[in-house]
């Protein structure tokens, strides 16, 4: 089967850590959003990807060339100019004679692809939505369905009080080639405003709810929690991410280096080749590859990218931390800090929610 993966976007809220890295190919975990993405739908046959690009489109080639998938041809539609959600799958397929699979690029989910499809086979459905719940519909499309799961209408961001449900477009779709045959080719249009609301007029349409995990991980907050629920299951994962408990508490893909008293408070990753020092507490973290911890440094529910510098007695909580930067000595990061790759950080800096990038 064919899937088409929307990533287009370039990433704004989660600046300066996207400035020169598309945001689907920020890791989890240490594997790359857009890896974890690929695999998932492949666990459901899904052989062939389409990835629909607009912002840094190299950086994507570039990547696959030298870490393919195997088992998954992965393709590159290339728009000069934004398309919008529904103009961009028109331009990656152009016209279909099969069913195919759309989802958003920031969507971390495991839902049942195969249950998806066989709900979407069962019903005469022009196109099939997944939907998930959330308690707070107000930034997000609405789909109230009848029982059977037809769809009643698309209302986009309704307030929480007059909200007509909690079930919310998930990003992930089974378009038939008649929907496709709706999109205008080569004009910016939105699926969700747009094309959804006139296929529904023109034909029968229905969701699926979905009580399985799902985040949008678009912003920082969100990025860090993908990273502690992930962390939440992390021995669920040993066997396929290759990992290993180095200390209790503590995993990682290869060998690392752990000092004296190092305190694991939760579940923490380490990448290969990393140096964690004396006295570190480490609670809820991901490092990325060649790390280095100085000694007495604290991390709390944050991530750290590879070949970044940690100097001793710093405090860095609930922060994002792009490669090859080098903070010095009692630095303090907390409140979503961000740091773009490269940046050099001086020693007794203390920052709040602040974002800094480097010019490299």
């Amino acid at each position: 089967m064919k899937a088409v993966i929307l990533v287009g976007g370039q990433g704004t809220r989660m600046r300066p850590l996207t400035l020169k890295t598309p945001k689907p190919l920020l890791p989890i975990a240490n594997v790359a959003f857009i890896v974890r993405q690929i695999q998932w739908l492949a666990k459901y046959g899904v052989d062939e990807v389409t990835l629909s690009l607009g912002y840094l489109p190299d950086e994507f080639e570039t990547y696959f060339k030298s870490n393919p998938i195997p088992g998954v041809n992965i393709d590159y539609a290339i728009e000069k100019e934004a398309l919008g959600t529904a103009g961009a799958i028109k331009f990656a397929l152009g016209s279909t004679d099969e069913d195919i699979l759309v989802c958003n690029g920031d969507v971390f989910t495991d839902l049942d692809i195969g249950y998806l499809l066989d709900f979407h086979h069962s019903r005469d459905s022009i196109a099939t939505i997944a939907l998930t719940y959330v308690e707070d519909p107000s930034a997000f499309g609405v789909v109230p369905t009848h029982e059977d799961g037809k769809v009643i209408a698309f209302v986009e961001k309704p307030p929480l009080e007059t909200a007509p449900s909690h079930w919310i477009n998930a990003g992930i779709y089974v378009l038939t080639p008649e929907f496709i045959d709706l999109i205008p080719a080569g004009v910016n249009s939105s699926i969700e405003r747009e094309i959804f609301p006139r296929a529904l007029e023109a034909s029968s349409m229905y969701a699926l709810e979905s009580d399985s995990y799902w985040l949008d991980i678009g912003t920082p907050i969100q990025y860090l929690r993908a990273h502690s629920d992930f962390l939440d299951k992390v021995n669920g994962y040993l066997d396929t991410e290759n990992l290993k408990e180095v200390i209790p508490g503590l995993y990682s893909n290869g060998n690392v280096q752990i000092g004296n008293s190092v305190i694991v408070k939760s579940a923490s990753i380490v990448g290969a080749g990393s140096i964690i020092g004396d006295g570190c507490v480490l609670e809820a973290c991901s490092l990325g590859e060649r790390c280095i911890v100085e000694d007495n440094v604290e991390i709390i529910n944050s991530v750290v990218f590879s070949g970044t510098k940690l100097g001793h007695s710093s405090r860095i909580e609930s922060s994002i931390i792009g490669n090859s930067c080098d903070l010095g000595n009692n630095v303090t990061l907390c409140e979503l800090s961000l740091v773009g790759d490269h940046k050099k950080i001086d020693p007794q800096t203390s920052l709040k929610g602040e974002r800094l990038s480097s010019v490299v």
